[in-house]
């Protein structure tokens, strides 16, 4: 038997389907702040109500006869989605957190699938979906459609505005001192976030790319003022290997003092760490763009970042230094789209794969030809990582490096104990180690004929069920240390060193730093003079 419903009533029965169903995260956070008791229950009953009263708002605004039922689809599909992700990991589905997705790679992809994902899509969507499909809608002329329209609305807006009218102070601590709960309502913060990501998007399509440090020059030593042995010295070229990790957190990195040895090969080279290192932002899609930008992460946007040259665009402006960016992650996020690029994520390019994933490790093959091609340039490599991507921690490293066990092997970390996660995930940091040692040995083959470096710096961190919070990408404003507070570290070799003060960088490396300071890290490394060089911010330039 067909159902039969006015547009009125498909909207509100779906939206009381959302707020009883798809909201379990809202309100299990509302809850803590505002727990179930007596004097809250009253509160606790509006907020649903409002909530309710939000979604049939929107509906009806954007549901015009013909459309409702796609749009309603559409949407209880993809809050469907939403619902799994928040309640399985507890993220905020912001502009960001879509911008991550859209990118996504299809292994990545691959990596969230599972029972309990299907089980969400086929309850939470297919089923209502094909209800709101079956359903007959009630015809009705145009002008009684648009005064319905416009009555709805009043009403939902009478509602929403009593409600929070009648308890006021509770919805004024929860507007003011509670405003990231907001973040957790489905489906309206992620139409929200939809809606400002097609506009930050639109905004800057045709953009001109805006040059920057186009005056950049490589500094030519004076050679009046130095000795032999300094002139033999400042003939060598720069080779610097710049490696951008993936979801390393600082506080799993024994070199920070995490009591697990995750970093047994990388004590044993003269590499300073840098302890209080903080990212721009959770996600790749933010960090990454951001650390080479000129912007720091006060003034960064994702505008910003596509219409503006980055770091590696200003040393390219000097002509005299080689870029090669190598990719093992998703890809550079439009950061290397003016530099030599490879993708190192296939077998084809790669031939270091093993159990289904490409290692990071295969980046580093015929790195050496690639030099010898550019003999009397400077060289920056930059590598990027799949490193501790979640949550498949246990595909980010060869089965010989698994030395913390047991682990957790599938994607559904909340069913796994804290532990096996943990470990899965040290396991990966190991990996990361003996990655990040091996290209320190590479480069060692160069002390003669090189000023040789390494730099490894990780995009954000990552959570791992503290406070039951998953991954990352997380709102900065909210986001747990876990995900902003970062491994960092530099190796020299004894070239170079003569060109920095090692001691005082050593001395300075447990300061407060962040990833806007590789940008001008970078420039004063090549020894670039350029108008856009900020030396205050160059974490290897002495500070008096």
């Amino acid at each position: 038997m067909n159902i039969r419903l006015t547009i009125t009533r498909l909207i509100l029965y779906t939206a009381i389907f959302w707020v009883l169903l798809a909201n379990n995260t809202f309100f299990q956070h509302v809850t803590e702040v505002f727990p179930l008791s007596l004097k809250n229950s009253g509160f606790l009953i509006s907020v649903a109500v409002v909530l309710t009263a939000s979604i049939v708002f929107l509906l009806t605004l954007i549901c015009w006869k013909q459309t409702t039922k796609p749009i309603l689809i559409t949407l209880l599909l993809v809050s469907a989605f939403t619902a799994y992700f928040m309640d399985h990991y507890n993220v905020v589905i912001d502009h960001t957190m879509i911008q991550n997705t859209l990118e996504t790679n299809t292994s990545e992809a691959l990596d969230l699938l599972s029972i309990q994902l299907l089980g969400y899509l086929l309850v939470l969507g297919i089923i209502p979906a094909s209800i709101v499909y079956k359903t007959d809608i009630i015809s009705e002329s145009w002008k009684k459609f648009i005064l319905v329209k416009i009555r709805n609305i009043v009403i939902a807006v009478i509602v929403t505005l009593s409600l929070i009218v009648l308890f006021g102070d509770f919805y004024t601590s929860f507007f003011r001192e509670y405003k990231p709960l907001r973040f957790y309502t489905n489906p309206t913060y992620y139409l929200y976030s939809a809606a400002k990501y097609i506009h930050l998007n639109f905004s800057k399509h045709n953009a001109k790319l805006e040059p920057i440090g186009t005056d950049a020059t490589v500094v030519e030593t004076d050679d009046d003022k130095i000795d032999a042995d300094q002139q033999k010295n400042s003939d060598l070229k720069e080779l610097i290997i710049l490696v951008v990790g993936e979801a390393a957190r600082a506080d799993h990195f024994s070199l920070n003092g995490y009591t697990r040895e995750t970093n047994p090969l990388l004590k044993q080279e003269a590499v300073i760490n840098f302890s209080n290192l903080y990212s721009c932002g959770t996600s790749t899609a933010v960090a990454v763009p951001c650390m080479f930008s000129i912007f720091g992460k006060a003034d960064y946007t994702d505008k910003h970042a596509k219409t503006t040259e980055n770091v590696l665009d200003v040393l390219n402006h000097t002509g005299k230094i080689a870029i090669l960016w190598r990719d093992n992650n998703s890809d550079s996020k439009g950061v290397a789209l003016r530099v030599a690029y490879e993708d190192f994520r296939q077998p084809e390019k790669n031939s270091i794969c093993t159990d289904g994933e490409c290692r990071d490790e295969g980046m580093l093959l015929e790195l050496d030809t690639y030099i010898q091609q550019h003999q009397g340039q400077d060289i920056l490599i930059i590598l990027h990582q799949m490193g501790n991507h979640g949550p498949a921690y246990y595909k980010r490293y060869p089965k010989t490096f698994e030395q913390f066990k047991p682990v957790c092997q599938t994607n559904q970390l909340e069913s796994c104990q804290h532990s096996e996660i943990v470990n899965a995930y040290d396991n990966a940091i190991l990996y990361t180690d003996y990655f990040l040692a091996k290209a320190i040995n590479f480069l060692k083959q160069y002390n003669q004929s090189h000023e040789a470096a390494l730099i490894y710096l990780s995009d954000h961190g990552e959570s791992l069920g503290e406070n039951s919070i998953y991954l990352h990408g997380m709102p900065y404003i909210i986001a747990p240390d876990a995900q902003k507070h970062v491994a960092a570290l530099m190796w020299f070799n004894d070239k170079i060193k003569r060109d920095i003060d090692f001691e005082y960088v050593k001395k300075n490396a447990d300061q407060r730093y962040t990833q806007d300071h590789l940008f001008h890290t970078l420039i004063g490394l090549f020894e670039v003079q350029t108008s856009v060089y900020n030396p205050a911010m160059d974490i290897l330039h002495e500070h008096h």
